[in-house]
């Protein structure tokens, strides 16, 4: 199978295989590259160079897109269901009609990217870049946008039943998020105190001047009292 630059038609990548489907592409320089319907299933592209290159209505389902460069890309009606482009670029793609159902895309750059009628069901959106996106039509069902930065996002006629947001998510100016059916989450605060118990240990305490029993010095020295040495 090979592999040609949109535009100039150069052959960027031969693969012995007629298929695309479990290949390994890890960090492969594919800018430009013309993969309209290629089957990526499954399909390892982690912090691989797509920038320009065209994966419209690519077959991404389960495909490894952790830390890849998209920027600028055509995905228009690509199924990326299930896939993890976490921490990656998207910045200023084309996404329209893309299928992101219970993808993760949590840290990525979608900063003025067109999701116009998307669908992010499912998806993890958490501490993602959505600033100045085309949301329009967008389905994000039950999605999780917690700490996510919507500002300057359009979010016209966008589906935002049961999506989880918190303190941390910005949005829009002037956009009522307690019309809009979204639910607030508590998972951060749950998350920070489960990590503040999981720090709480015999050896943690130990660190600290602190035993099985015993109370914090800085409250002993508060009362005027002594740790007891029986």
């Amino acid at each position: 199978m090979i592999i040609r630059h949109i535009e100039s038609k150069e052959v960027l990548l031969r693969n012995e295989e007629n298929t695309l489907d479990g290949a390994m592409l890890r960090a492969e320089d594919l800018a430009g590259a013309d993969l309209r319907y290629a089957s990526l299933k499954g399909t390892n592209l982690v912090v691989a160079d797509l920038q320009r290159c065209s994966l419209k209505g690519a077959d991404l389902r389960g495909a490894d897109l952790r830390g890849a460069d998209l920027r600028g890309a055509d995905l228009t009606r690509a199924d990326l269901r299930d896939a993890d482009l976490t921490d990656a670029n998207l910045e200023e793609a084309v996404l329209v009609g893309a299928n992101f159902h219970s993808t993760e895309l949590q840290e990525a750059n979608l900063a003025r990217a067109n999701l116009r009628g998307a669908n992010l069901v499912l998806a993890n959106l958490v501490r993602t870049d959505l600033r100045e996106a085309n949301l329009t039509r967008t389905n994000l069902y039950n999605a999780n946008v917690c700490s996510a930065n919507l500002e300057g996002a359009v979010l016209d006629e966008c589906e935002l039943d049961g999506t989880r947001y918190d303190n941390f998510t910005r949005w829009p100016a002037g956009f009522d998020v307690e019309r809009s059916r979204a639910v607030f989450s508590l998972q951060r605060r749950r998350e920070d105190r489960t990590r503040a118990g999981a720090s709480d240990t015999p050896e943690t305490r130990a660190r600290n001047g602190r035993g099985e029993g015993n109370p914090p010095l800085r409250s002993l020295v508060a009362a005027g009292g002594r740790r007891s040495t029986d």
